[in-house]
């Protein structure tokens, strides 16, 4: 059984708040000091930071699904297995299998690590 706060549940949470696309709802299950690393890249630091990267990045894109195929949780660590799914304005569709690592405190992300292949990313991306 999950209750609302339950980490396992706050992250499925979180992961279907990306199919709204509305970044309020999304950067509102944060931490203020929330770390956010996609491991291919540069991380990003503090809710406001992470807000404007994720605006950035879903630029042009008209929906994003996140598909938890697993999901696990340990006290206040959830890992997930997902295919991440992004449809862009112009037709182009993205599906990325990511790995993520969710570090929870006091019911909200303060940890959040994507792991993925960037190059399969940046193919899709290109059209390749």
């Amino acid at each position: 059984m999950t209750t609302d706060d339950d980490p396992k549940h706050i992250v499925e949470r979180f992961c279907d708040s990306w199919s709204r696309l509305d970044l309020d709802e999304i950067t509102g299950f944060l931490t203020p000091d929330a770390h956010y690393h996609n491991i291919p890249v540069d991380p990003v630091d503090g809710v406001e930071a992470i807000r404007a990267f994720i605006g950035g990045f879903t630029a042009g894109v008209s929906a994003v699904e996140f598909e938890i195929r697993h999901i696990v949780a340990e006290g206040d660590v959830v890992l997930t297995e997902r295919l991440d799914v992004f449809r862009f304005d112009d037709g182009r569709v993205i599906e990325l299998p990511v790995m993520g690592t969710f570090e929870l405190r006091e019911g909200r992300i303060a940890a959040w690590r994507d792991y993925f292949d960037l190059q399969q990313y940046m193919g899709q991306l290109a059209g390749g």
